[in-house]
């Protein structure tokens, strides 16, 4: 008897520890933020109309892609409590996220390629439609990977074969289609999304499969088969007009490319999007609440645990032919932070014994190859010894 009455009192005893403990803020298994307590029990119009100032949707791109983990590093770092919250939607690729700037009720945000808009134009689908745009800032560079058998040693042994560019409302097509433009070729393109287009690789249904995002990229890292690799682009003149050097490494891609090799190719920059609102609306008011806590806390985004491509975002760096939301110019210019000057490029090029033998076309594709060169260094630069 006394041993259970001594059980029964250390149940009790134990029970009110767990109370206390739970009343002290210490222990509550169903606990929930103090904000979200607050809307639940006293939500009103008012609360629905405050969460809703404060919240930007950004429109990124699909499950596994570069653009999905940018939203959410962005959502990760960004969110503060009432006074800010960024919603990232998965989306569909880079065309169907202009479509969604432009169209899509509640969408303030989007990552788009940078040759999107230029090809929506060239095809007849829009018309000036960079005036509908800002851009917050350039983001990072996105590689064209072109997987094919070892018998494929470069883009061009392609031309005639049957090549998977995704699906008609992304990027990859768009760069892909304009490649083989450029460069004349005449393959035969299908829209197969890029998973089941690698099986169908595999199986010998189809010949290629182009990957366009930012390395490493999740499926491309995936892919394990030995009878298959990455195929050299090379950044012939016809593509210097639109596109910037690049270069993969067996470090990237461990799976298709051999220990200490690498492969040259071409790479496009993915850029932070906003539709062009005037300056006293409500929805300009939200971009710019955005980029003031996105630039303050930029220097986060370029350590672990968020994905690399971070490492390789300039806030300052310009885009041409697209203009800048003047809230991010402002930020920009009120904290002192200038481009890269164009003028350090032209000293060298001053110094350079070659430069009076160079077109100007010559020294605008040597220009934006010493941009990527410049951007893999500074990238390289901000990897702590531990990353190292």
């Amino acid at each position: 008897m006394r041993r259970l009455i001594g059980l029964a009192l250390a149940a009790t005893l134990m029970a009110c520890g767990f109370a206390a403990r739970a009343e002290e803020g210490v222990y509550d298994p169903a606990r929930v933020s103090d904000s979200l307590k607050a809307i639940f029990q006293f939500g009103s119009a008012a609360t629905k109309q405050a969460l809703n100032a404060n919240t930007v949707t950004l429109i990124s791109g699909t499950i596994g892609g570069t653009y999905v983990q940018f939203g959410a590093d962005l959502a990760s770092v960004l969110d503060d409590g009432n006074k800010l919250r960024v919603l990232p939607i998965v989306g569909r690729g880079s065309v169907q996220s202009v479509a969604d700037i432009l169209f899509l009720q509640g969408v303030d945000l989007g990552i788009v390629r940078a040759d999107t808009l230029d090809y929506l134009e060239r095809k007849g689908f829009a018309k000036d439609i960079k005036k509908q745009f800002t851009y917050v800032t350039k983001l990072y560079n996105e590689e064209l990977h072109v997987m094919a058998s070892k018998s494929i040693q470069s883009l061009k042994d392609l031309d005639g074969k049957t090549i998977s560019v995704d699906l008609p409302n992304g990027g990859t097509f768009v760069t892909a289609l304009t490649v083989f433009e450029r460069l004349g070729m005449k393959p035969n393109v299908v829209y197969i999304e890029q998973r089941i287009a690698m099986e169908k690789m595999k199986n010998g249904e189809i010949d290629a499969v182009i990957v366009c995002g930012g390395k490493p990229y999740k499926s491309v890292s995936n892919f394990k088969d030995d009878r298959f690799h990455l195929v050299t682009v090379d950044y012939s003149k016809p593509l210097q007009g639109d596109y910037l050097p690049a270069t993969l490494t067996s470090k990237d891609y461990p799976n298709l490319i051999a220990e200490g090799e690498k492969v040259d190719t071409i790479a496009v920059p993915a850029v932070l999007a906003a539709y062009n609102w005037a300056p006293n609306t409500d929805r300009y008011r939200k971009l710019s609440l955005f980029v003031d806590a996105f630039f303050t806390k930029f220097p986060q985004f370029q350590n672990p645990p968020f994905h690399p491509k971070w490492r390789e975002v300039s806030l300052s760096a310009p885009l041409a032919d697209w203009q800048r939301l003047p809230s991010a110019k402002q930020w920009l210019d009120s904290h002192g932070i200038e481009p890269v000057a164009r003028n350090r490029f032209d000293e060298f090029l001053r110094q350079s014994s070659a430069s009076g033998r160079l077109a100007d076309t010559d020294k605008e594709a040597l220009f934006k190859q010493y941009k990527a060169w410049e951007a893999e260094q500074n990238a390289r630069a901000q990897v702590s010894p531990r990353q190292r």
